[in-house]
Parts: structure tokens; sequence; C-alpha cells
């Protein structure tokens, strides 16, 4: 398992080689060890039209990556005791219906107020995704409605509209413009001097990525007129979010009590954990939790997260519509956390040359293999991804993966070796 220097630099630049290109939009990357920013580069280019390239001090628009800082800002007010969770939403803001039950500020945080989605209300008000949108214009599509998706707390359906009244909250509240008090009480004092909040229309970004998306020939240059804020509207940096998940980690701000309920998950009306907390989601991978939450829009793409048993912290940052930057985050992870569970060797394996088919199934944290006829044996772990038995036509069992996903299982006995069984289910 690579943990510094060069092996690793040769790893990812691997796993980004696609995009490393200097016609293609690309990708900037961090990873966090601890209290320390491990490894950080860039690929591709920024800017296609001007030939810049894609470097760590690049900024780029960080979309619904945008959540975790806004509800940040709420745990910080909450922990300061200047709100409640559960106060309702109408009492800060009065412009929005008042629903009975009454829409809590939790709901907001956790998606579960009911209120319909922003994005969904401006297409169906006949808005396209390139036109001028403001705070302004959503604020009076969610203060128009007179009805919910469901009864506030019922249900777990992501919204929007949730962030963008929270953002407006803590205006109400501190009496400070969201992007000013955001750049004040945690972007400054993190020193994340290149991130802030765009809530003006057309206003001028240095260093900024374009957004692209891919066209039959080329790549189509994707416009953002977006300048709401909370929802999304973060522009930001690799090297800024990696200084953001250290202090996440830390408590620099707030202390851990306000570091402890930005990831305190979301309960609904039945007694049902979500797996949802403040902007963001809880995730398994390879048998440990992962803490974070993805962005995308108009060829923005973005992920921001940690592992917390591995001291590991992951942000991507990317330019191109269809690159997935969740994906390429955990085989990044890949590469510091060995696989743990053993539910992805569970299937039927079968040999296309022997015509016979065996199953693997997890009984008590034990594999076990067998056939039609019942039972075979039970497989012991002797490497990442190798196993052992004691009957003699199962002595060693090799699974082989594909972009992380176990694709079959080279069994060998001494004097049959590599007999291969591809997994089909």
């Amino acid at each position: 398992m690579p943990a510094n220097g060069q092996d690793l630099e040769i790893r990812i630049d691997s796993l980004f080689s696609s995009v490393n290109h200097t016609e293609k939009p690309g990708v900037a990357v961090v990873i966090i060890r601890g209290d320390s920013i491990h490894f950080a580069k860039g690929y591709g280019m920024a800017d296609l039209e001007h030939k810049i390239p894609i470097s760590t001090n690049t900024v780029f628009m960080a979309a619904s990556v945008s959540k975790q800082f806004t509800a940040f800002g709420i745990a910080l007010l909450t922990t300061q005791n200047k709100i409640s969770l559960q106060d309702t939403v109408t009492k800060y803001l009065p412009e929005l219906n008042h629903y009975n039950p009454p829409i809590t500020i939790q709901h907001l945080i956790h998606h579960t107020s009911g209120l319909r989605d922003e994005f969904n209300l401006l297409a169906l008000a006949g808005y396209r995704m390139d036109d001028v949108i403001t705070k302004p214009d959503i604020l009076r599509l969610i203060y128009s409605q007179t009805d919910l998706n469901f009864e506030p707390g019922a249900r777990y359906v992501y919204s929007n509209s949730g962030y963008t009244l929270l953002s407006e909250i803590i205006e109400r509240v501190t009496q400070q413009p969201f992007s000013k008090w955001m750049d004040q009480n945690i972007f400054q004092p993190l020193g994340m001097q290149e991130t802030h909040f765009r809530s003006t229309p057309g206003k001028i970004t240095p260093n900024v990525a374009s957004g692209y998306i891919t066209t039959k020939d080329s790549y189509k240059a994707q416009r953002v007129n977006y300048s709401s804020v909370g929802a999304s509207g973060l522009y930001t940096t690799v090297l800024d979010l990696g200084r953001w998940l250290i202090a996440l980690n830390k408590g620099s701000i707030g202390g851990k009590t306000t570091s402890d309920l930005a990831i305190t998950r979301g309960v609904l009306s039945n007694s049902d954990t979500l797996s949802y907390a403040f902007g963001l989601r809880y995730g398994r991978f390879r048998g440990t939790q992962y803490i974070g939450h993805s962005g995308s829009h108009r060829g923005y793409r973005a992920w921001a997260g940690r592992f917390p048993d591995h001291d590991l912290g992951i942000a991507i940052l990317a330019n191109l519509e269809e690159f997935n930057p969740s994906d390429a985050s955990l085989k990044i992870a890949s590469l510091f956390i060995e696989e743990k569970s053993l539910y992805p060797y569970e299937g039927a394996y079968q040999s296309p040359e022997l015509k016979s088919t065996f199953f693997i199934s997890l009984e008590n944290d034990t594999l076990r293999a067998n056939s039609q006829r019942g039972h075979l044996a039970t497989l012991s772990r002797s490497g990442r991804d190798s196993f052992s038995s004691d009957v003699w036509y199962l002595r060693s069992l090799e699974f082989i993966r594909e972009n992380g996903n176990i694709m079959g299982v080279n069994i060998s006995s001494g004097r049959a070796e590599n007999v291969w069984f591809q997994k089909i289910d």
C-alpha cells in the first residue's frame, strides 16, 4: 500500500491518465493524511480556449459540496446559542408558507422538509440552466409554494430549496450578507484565501476553470449564470478543500462540539436514522466508513470527504460533465484502505472449462464455499484477495478484480494451477 513518495504519484497519475492531456478538461486532486496535505496535483486543462492547465490553485465551482459549508454555518450558530435546530423556519423567514406541522431548521438540514426542489421549480417555471438565475428568483418560487411533497419529518428527499433557505436564515440571524459572513467566520480563519460564495451575477473570479461537456467531435463550454448561494455557489480550490477537511477533523472552528454536530445524522419521525448529516453523506467502502458529499453543475464535478478510521481525506474538483469524482475518490482511497469486508466475495462462480458452478456465502463473518451438493470448504484469508482452505482441491483461491470489482477467482491445488471461475452473480 503506497504511503508517500514517487510510488503514490505514479499510481495516482495512472488513475487520471485519461484526462492528463493538453486538449482535454481535467481534475485537481488533494489527499489529506492526518492533519497535513499528503498529495496535491492537477491534470488536464482548466481553459481549452486559452490553453491554461489545471493546477492545485485552479478555482472550480464546487456545486453541492457547498452544502457542508452552509450546514456548518448553521451548526456554528447553533452551538453559539444564536439559533435552535428546532426553531421553525418561519420564525426567521415569515415569507414562507406556514405549513402544519411546521418546517424546522433541522428539517432543512437533513432534507426532510418536504419542500419541492428549486431546480425542478425553475425548470417548470420556464428557466433554462444557462439563464441568469439569482437567489431572489429562487426565493420567489419557494415562497409561492402552498403545498409540500410530504409532511415534514416523514421522509428524506434531497432538496436544494432547503439549503437556499438556510443561507437566508444565516443572513437574517447575523444581519450580514451570507457570502461575507462565511468569509469572515470560516474561510479567512482557515486560510482558505481562494474560496468564496459567488452571490453576484457576472462576478469575475480569477484563475477559474471553465466547465465543459463532451460533444461528438470535441468539447462544449457550459456557461454558468447561477448566482444563488447556500445549496450551491461555492468556488474553491483543492488546496482550500484540503484545509477544510483538516479543520473539520480537528474542530478548528467552533471546537469539537460544532464539528461533532456537523456529522450528526438526521432522524425521521418514525425514528429511522438517515445516512445524511449536515451537508455530508455517510457511506461504506471496503468495510470502513466515509463521510462526504459530491457536487454537479454545468460541467463542474466535485467530491470532498473523509475516511475517519484511516485519517484519510480526499477532495477532487473537475471541469468535465461526464467525470465521476465519487468513483475517482474511492479509487484513490483503495490505495490506502485494504478490503476488510467479505461481502464482495459472495456470489456464484462458474468455470467455462469445467462447466461447473460453486457458490460462496458469508455465514457468521466466515466465507464458505458450497456446491449444489452441499458444503465444500471454509475459507481463511491469507492476503488482500487471497484465501485458503483445508480441502485438497481448494488449497488456494486468488480473487481477481477489475476497477475494484471482483470478476472471478483462480483456484490452485498444486497439481492443477489457476483454474478460472468467473463470477456470474
